[in-house]
């Protein structure tokens, strides 16, 4: 008993415990159990990330800061640059199925963290902005020698992603979104404002339990899978820490951004060839606990939401996984990375 419970709690990858046989039953049957025994820093100290990890320093806002990121180089290069841009509970490592298709495929790779996730800077005081982040990825991406690279965000990195593509238009080669959020505007549909301290105390109530149970109904259409209790365990590690009132408050800072900056009235003027790449069964919406029950109903229809977006980013395209929800790529690896490469097929 005492070596399944060290292999299990000592092996931070998921993949790793599914290796040593006994271990992956335990963590199945006790997830909570397991969930009560870890614990990473503020910047995600302690968990591994699938390849090397880098830092970029810079400053901003007076202030010292560092974003990491993953930079992978494919044996036989095509040419082309692929930056994936993770969404508000991901991070760069949730990539790792992408990140090895892709370099196999010839992409260079590469997967930062933003400013105030995961294993980046969690500044005290920072005005987080769409643009701001933009700037930043686009910063680290000149300092390493990418320019027009093909983007590919995956929910708030979605939002990024456009945002980005509007700054930097003669600097972005292609547009990939999945299943992004900002394809609504939440204040403009009912849903009330929360202020940051709202945000702030419900982000110090988060448990494994809390984000298990909302990525089973929003990002796993329903269904729960072994592999996907390591993702949990990296977010709710940084809320057993002793940073957890850091990660927190950025958290909340975050979450003020993503309402408040809405893009979806910006996607007519996106010049870079896009698609769409959406979950049926994906119901996110910010804010959507704290809005009344007819306003809800309302909110996070994928299916159409997806459409709309198409149809309003010149000569977009739009794939539909239909069985799917927030987070194809987890979901369904083999499905969405066909569908992806053929995307970025040349011939598209």
């Amino acid at each position: 008993m005492k070596k399944k419970k060290n292999c299990c709690v000592t092996l931070l990858q998921l993949t790793s415990v599914m290796a040593l046989g006994g271990c992956v039953g335990m963590m199945a049957m006790q997830p909570v159990a397991y969930a009560e025994t870890v614990q990473y820093g503020p910047e995600l100290e302690g968990f591994m990330y699938p390849y090397p990890v880098a830092q970029y320093s810079f400053s901003s806002q007076r202030q010292g800061l560092h974003m990491t990121y993953m930079d992978v180089h494919p044996q036989t290069p095509n040419g082309r640059t692929a930056v994936l841009l993770h969404g508000k509970n991901f991070c760069a490592a949730t990539w790792q199925q992408t990140i090895k298709v892709l370099v196999n495929a010839g992409f260079r790779v590469v997967a930062p963290d933003q400013i105030g996730f995961c294993k980046s800077s969690k500044p005290e005081r920072y005005q987080f902005s769409f643009q701001q982040l933009a700037r930043n990825t686009h910063d680290l991406l000149a300092s390493i020698g990418v320019s027009n690279p093909v983007l590919i965000g995956h929910s708030t990195g979605g939002m990024l992603a456009v945002r980005y593509a509007l700054m930097y238009p003669d600097q972005t080669a292609q547009l990939v979104l999945v299943d992004p959020i900002g394809l609504e505007d939440w204040k403009a549909k009912g849903v009330p404002s929360l202020s940051v301290d709202q945000w702030y105390a419900r982000e110090l109530a988060t448990t494994a339990d809390t984000i298990r149970t909302y990525e089973k109904q929003t990002y796993y259409a329903g269904e729960w899978r072994p592999e996907y209790e390591q993702w949990v365990q990296m977010l709710a590690g940084m809320y057993r820490g002793a940073g957890k009132q850091t990660v927190a408050w950025n958290s909340a800072l975050l979450y003020d951004m993503i309402y408040t900056q809405p893009v979806v009235y910006e996607f007519g003027k996106i010049s870079v060839p896009t698609t769409v790449m959406i979950g049926a069964k994906d119901n996110t919406a910010i804010g959507k606990a704290a809005a009344p029950p007819e306003v809800q109903k309302q909110l996070g229809h994928y299916p159409e939401l997806g459409k709309a977006a198409a149809n309003a980013i010149p000569h977009a395209r739009l794939i539909l996984f239909p069985d799917l929800g927030h987070s194809p790529q987890i979901q369904d690896p083999v499905s969405f990375h066909k569908a992806l490469l053929k995307t970025l097929s040349p011939e598209q």
